[in-house]
């Protein structure tokens, strides 16, 4: 999530392991990889962002929207009735959601 628009410009899902973080890290666009990078105390960030571009914690924003996708997709929620059988359709979900949640920021 860019820190300054809210807008989110990478996404990665999967397991919170050091191939994950490194997906992540290879899905960001270029003006992004130089920038400080808010992370909470997962180890698996120390092995792709390095130095003075890691700083721990301030990740309130993303936490913030982590939780609206849980409000606002159904299929996120456990013990739900809404839940996709195949994990392509949640991904897909997903990635609409992203969409439209940067398309009605200003």
């Amino acid at each position: 999530m860019d820190r300054h628009t809210r807008k989110i410009v990478s996404c990665f899902m999967g397991r919170r392991d050091a191939i994950s973080a490194f997906g992540l890290w290879e899905g960001l666009p270029t003006p992004y990889l130089d920038a400080v990078c808010h992370t909470d105390r997962l180890g698996a960030y120390k092995s792709v962002v390095f130095g003075a571009l890691h700083r721990i914690g301030g990740t309130q924003h993303m936490e913030r929207f982590n939780a609206t996708l849980r409000v606002r997709l159904a299929h996120l929620v456990r013990k739900t009735l809404s839940f996709s059988r195949k994990q392509a359709n949640l991904e897909m979900l997903i990635w609409l959601f992203i969409h439209r949640y940067n398309a009605s920021l200003p």
